[in-house]
Formats: structure tokens, sequence, C-alpha cells
């Protein structure tokens, strides 16, 4: 008598759909494919206005986002707001066992806080902004970047993935003209966020000449730089400076570092979005500093 497999096909079935709705979301999270907006997400109010936060909290949101932040023991948890399918999806467990409040919402009630551009994916995390870092725990870092006024949060998102990627100490950004703390930037840094020290800090050309105390040869990335950047590299730390996409460096940031370099690029296309030139810059320091 042959022994029925049903069951056992069922539970495989589940599991092959599990591991390829993981495998969509984390390629939506790094935005290799678009994320389908439900037509109920467009019925809020036009004049929807995102709520007033406190200077001390943050709302991050995404499952791979909140997984990341509630894995990091630095972070400082409020309140976690989470549809039954996200609960179950991000392994929450009976929620009286947790250190911090948990509510049960619907899509809906993340919509009219988040907004319609927010893909929140059921989850809403309530939280502290992450503690400040001092540049002098910085000196021990090999590869440190800094970005001189890049102002979309997408943008630094991504460069701050790439530099998590490559084993950079820190991300350093201008207080003014550059991205806080915020849903968007962790959404686009896809868990990076919880990964590496962001610091905002006030005067870029003061911070670079401390790098220079620390020990760092600071590399100003300019198309105009005399030199490639792979033949200008020397000493043990580095730390690579990026300008915002157009105006690209500030005089004074150029006159600050220890050198100007290039990307040199064969193609009829010269110029990168400054993430993506972030990326090879990194990877061409990694390849200085294992050398």
């Amino acid at each position: 008598m042959s022994k029925d497999k049903s069951g056992d096909k069922s539970a495989r079935d589940s599991h092959y759909a599990t591991l390829r709705r993981a495998h969509r979301d984390a390629r939506r999270e790094r935005g290799e494919i678009p994320t389908p907006r439900p037509d109920k997400r467009r019925n809020l109010p036009a004049d929807w206005k995102p709520p007033a936060l406190a200077p001390d909290e943050v709302l991050l949101y995404g499952l791979h986002t909140v997984r990341a932040a509630l894995d990091n023991p630095d972070r400082k948890i409020i309140r976690l707001s989470v549809t039954q399918n996200a609960a179950a999806r991000l392994e929450l467990g009976e929620f009286s066992a947790l250190p911090f409040p948990v509510e049960t919402v619907t899509p809906q009630d993340l919509d009219r806080v988040l907004g319609p551009d927010a893909i929140h994916q059921g989850v809403m995390l309530e939280t502290r902004p992450l503690p400040h870092r001092k540049l002098e725990a910085l000196s021990d870092c090999p590869l440190i970047l800094l970005l001189d006024q890049v102002t979309d949060p997408h943008n630094v998102g991504a460069i701050m993935r790439s530099a998590v990627a490559f084993e950079a100490g820190a991300l350093i950004t201008t207080m003014r003209h550059s991205p806080t703390e915020s849903g968007v930037l962790a959404k686009s840094a896809s868990g990076a966020l919880e990964l590496i020290p962001y610091i905002q800090i006030t005067n870029l050309a003061d911070t670079i000449e401390e790098l220079h105390k620390l020990g760092f040869q600071t590399i100003g990335l300019d198309s105009e730089g005399p030199h490639p950047l792979e033949d200008t590299f020397s000493g043990e730390k580095i730390a690579l400076v990026l300008g915002s996409e157009g105006k690209g460096l500030r005089q004074k940031t150029r006159q600050t570092v220890a050198a100007l370099a290039r990307l040199d690029m064969p193609g009829a296309i010269k110029s990168l979005n400054v993430s993506n030139a972030a990326a090879i810059a990194m990877y061409a320091a990694r390849q200085h500093l294992k050398g």
C-alpha cells in the first residue's frame, strides 16, 4: 500500500514559497525590482502630512530594516507596530516575551502614519536615534567615508550599504544639507544603518583636519583630479571624500583634503551616480590597503 505524501508535498511547497518570497523581498529592498503598491494605498487624503516626531524619535519600517534594528543591541526601542503576517515573517514569537510593547495593526493603519510612498511591508518600529560616535573612536579604522552635502537619503542609504560591504569604519556627513537618521534612509540602507556608525558633524573641513591628526590620508574624488585614484593612495589609513551630484566637492573641501583624485572611465559617460562612485572608490582603497 502506497504512502500518502500529499502532506509532505504541501509542507515542501510552503517552504519553497517562503524562500521565493524572502528572495523577492530582498531584491525589492535593494531596489532591483519594483514594489507593487496596492490601489488602497492611494486612498489617503491628498493633504496627508507625516506625524510630528520628537527630536529623539525615529520611525523605521520594512521587514529587513526592522529586523536589523531589533538585532542591534544599541537600539533603544519604544514600540513595534506590526501586522499578523509581518509578525510571522519576522519570527517574533510570543509578544509578551519581548522587552518592548507590541501593537497588532492593519496595513491601512501604517499607511495613515507613514504615508503613500512608504513600502512598510506591514511593520513599523518607533525607536530612539542611534548613539553618537566620536572621531577618536575611528583611529583604528583603515577606511572611512565622508560625504560633502550629499542630500538624497536614497543615495546616502545606498552608499551606506556599500560602506558596510567594504568594511568602512564610519560614514561621516555634515549636519546641514545631509539626511538625518530616518525611515527613508534606513530603508534605502537595507539594514546597513545598524552596522556602521553614521556620524554627523558641524564642519567638514575641521573634521578633515582632525582625521589628518589621526593619521588618515584624505582623498577627495573630483572629475578634474590631477591623478587617477589608484595612483594616489599612500599610508595605511584612507578617508575618501565625495561631493554632491552636480556640484561635487565644495571649494573649502577641495583645499583641505590631502589629495584630489579622479576615477578614470574609458567610456563615453564620464560621471557616475555618487553611490556608484563611492563603491568603486572603496574597492580601489581596499585593494591598496591589502597590498
